[in-house]
């Protein structure tokens, strides 16, 4: 018995057993990540969404000035109706310690807005733009962190043209309190 080509054949045998499990896992892993990747890419544009939603809600709120409307009852509402809360939670389970805190940030400036458009504010009022323009501002804050997480190309206000994200140069409310103020 040629003791040598039995060690060959077993040795050989150990090593492609052993890539083909090493390849096997790495292929699990990969597909793990792409899973979780997919899953928090959901959960990011599930949560704007929500936050974007409610913001529309409380435009619209403060933009109608309803006196059959109590503007706190309607902008509570507002919250409940996006189901923001709900989706919030979902969106801290998966989210990244930096697109977490991106998007808390976003949603205390949409609870800024929220307060606001309670007191009854007017979408045309110093106070609304007060709080609407931070919000924006923190609405881009946002998406820079989530495409910066997900490897996506980043982009900044000049992409756009635009000086800042806050939006208050493109606003015609604030650029007439500019003018009217100078």
């Amino acid at each position: 018995m040629d003791w040598g080509t039995l060690l060959a054949t077993v040795s050989g045998g150990f090593i492609a057993i052993s890539g083909t499990v090493l390849a096997d896992r790495l292929r699990q892993r990969h597909e793990r990540d792409r899973g979780a990747e997919e899953r928090r890419r959901a959960v990011y544009i599930e949560f704007i969404a929500a936050v974007g939603r409610c913001h529309t809600r409380l435009r619209g709120i403060a933009q109608a000035q309803d006196p059959a409307v109590d503007p706190d009852l309607a902008a509570r509402a507002a919250l409940d109706e996006a189901a923001v809360h709900e989706v919030r939670e979902r969106f801290f389970i998966d989210a990244s310690a930096d697109v977490a805190g991106a998007g808390q940030a976003m949603f205390q400036q949409l609870r800024a807005v929220q307060h606001v458009v309670g007191t009854g504010a007017t979408h045309t009022s110093p106070a609304f733009h007060d709080a609407y323009h931070p919000y924006l501002d923190m609405v881009w804050a946002y998406r820079v962190a989530v495409r910066g997480e997900l490897k996506d190309r980043t982009f900044s206000p000049a992409s756009f043209g635009w000086d800042a994200w806050d939006g208050r140069e493109r606003c015609p409310v604030c650029r007439e309190e500019l003018t009217a103020g100078a």
